[in-house]
C-alpha cells in the first residue's frame, strides 16, 4: 500500500470528484492509502508542496502560471486533470434570458473576491464581447456571499459567484443565473500539482492515484445527482442535500467535469491567454513545460484504459 498525503486548498463544491474519490475508496481500491490535509487558504496549499509538509495538492493551475512566472525554475508539474470547466456564474436579481456581457456597461458588478482567476477569465469573456473590462464597473472588496446579498437587496446589479450560492439564490427567489462562465469552453481550473523530484519518487503512488480518479470520474459521469450529493455530504455537513443535488446536475451539464484525467491542451491555453490578458503574467512555459501528461498517460495505459 502506497502512503500519500494530498493537500486541499479549500472546501468546494466544484471539487465534488476529488472528494467523492475519497469518500468512494477509489484511490484505496488502487493502492493508495490517502490522508488529507485540510486547507482554508487556496495560496498556501501550493506551499505545502514546495516545503514538503503535503505529497501533493489538487488546486488552480493558475498558481503553478504564476509560479513559473516568477521563477522560470519552478519545479511544480501538473497531472490529472478534473475541473476543466469554469465553475462560476454571474447572478442578477430578476430573470434576463437576454443577457451578454456587453451589458455589463451599465452595472455595477461584485466580483470574487476570495481568488483571482473567476475575475480573470471573465475579463477576457467581456473583452472577446467587445467590452473594454477597465469600463465594467466593480465592488472588489467582499466575498461571495455578501455579493449575494447585496444582490437580493437590491443594492448590487450582479454577482460573480459559484455554488451552492447560485442555487440557493434561486431557490429562495433572490437571484437568477445570468451567464455561466462555463460557456466559454475548456479552461483549466484543477488539477493534481507536485514538485517534479516528488513526480519521480512517487510515480508508482501518483499513477495508482490518477487509475483511481479515473473511476470516480467514470462514475459522476453517470451517477445520479443525488447519488453524488450524498456521497460527498460528509464534506459539506451543513450544505442542503436538495441545492447539492442541482448544483452538482448543474455542473455537470454545463461539462465542468472532465470525463477521464487526461489533461485538454485548449483548456490550459485558454487559462493562460486571459491570464496574460489580465496581465496577471507576462509569460508561460506552455504545455510541456507545466503539464506532467506522461504520468496520467502511463497510469491509464497501465490500466488499460
Amino acid at each position: 500500500m502506497h502512503a500519500v498525503i494530498l493537500q486541499e486548498p479549500f472546501r468546494a463544491l466544484f471539487y465534488a470528484p476529488f472528494y467523492a474519490a475519497l469518500a468512494r475508496g477509489d484511490y484505496a481500491a488502487q493502492g493508495v492509502e490517502v490522508r488529507l490535509l485540510s486547507g482554508t487558504v487556496p495560496s498556501l496549499a501550493k506551499d505545502s508542496v514546495l516545503d514538503g509538509t503535503a505529497d501533493l495538492a489538487w488546486g488552480g493551475p493558475m498558481r503553478l502560471l504564476l509560479a513559473h512566472d516568477a521563477d522560470p525554475d519552478c519545479p511544480l508539474r501538473l497531472f490529472g486533470a478534473v475541473v476543466m470547466g469554469d465553475p462560476f456564474f454571474l447572478v442578477g436579481r430578476a430573470d434576463n434570458p437576454g443577457f451578454g456581457l456587453a451589458d455589463l456597461a451599465t452595472m455595477t458588478l461584485g466580483t470574487v473576491s476570495e481568488v483571482p482567476t473567476p475575475w480573470w477569465t471573465l475579463q477576457d469573456d467581456i473583452r472577446r464581447a467587445g467590452l473594454d473590462p477597465a469600463r465594467v464597473r466593480r465592488i472588489t472588496d467582499r466575498t461571495m456571499a455578501e455579493n449575494a446579498a447585496a444582490v437580493a437587496a437590491g443594492t448590487l446589479d450582479v454577482a460573480q459567484v459559484f455554488e451552492p450560492i447560485a442555487t440557493a439564490m434561486e431557490r429562495a427567489g433572490t437571484g437568477h443565473a445570468w451567464y455561466a462562465q462555463a460557456s466559454r469552453g475548456p479552461t483549466s481550473y484543477t488539477a493534481f500539482y507536485a514538485r517534479a523530484d516528488v513526480i519521480a519518487a512517487k510515480r508508482p503512488a501518483f499513477e495508482a492515484m490518477v487509475r483511481g480518479l479515473e473511476r470516480t470520474l467514470a462514475w459522476l459521469a453517470i451517477a445520479s445527482p443525488e447519488e453524488i450529493a450524498a456521497t460527498v455530504a460528509p464534506f459539506f455537513e451543513s450544505l442542503d442535500q436538495d441545492i447539492a443535488a442541482h448544483a452538482i446536475a448543474r455542473y455537470r451539464s454545463l461539462g465542468v467535469w472532465t470525463k477521464t484525467p487526461h489533461f485538454p491542451p485548449e483548456a490550459l491555453a485558454r487559462l493562460e491567454a486571459a491570464m496574460l490578458s489580465a496581465g496577471a503574467i507576462t509569460r508561460t512555459p506552455g504545455y510541456a513545460g507545466l503539464v506532467a501528461e506522461e504520468v496520467t498517460r502511463t497510469a491509464l495505459e497501465a490500466g488499460g484504459t
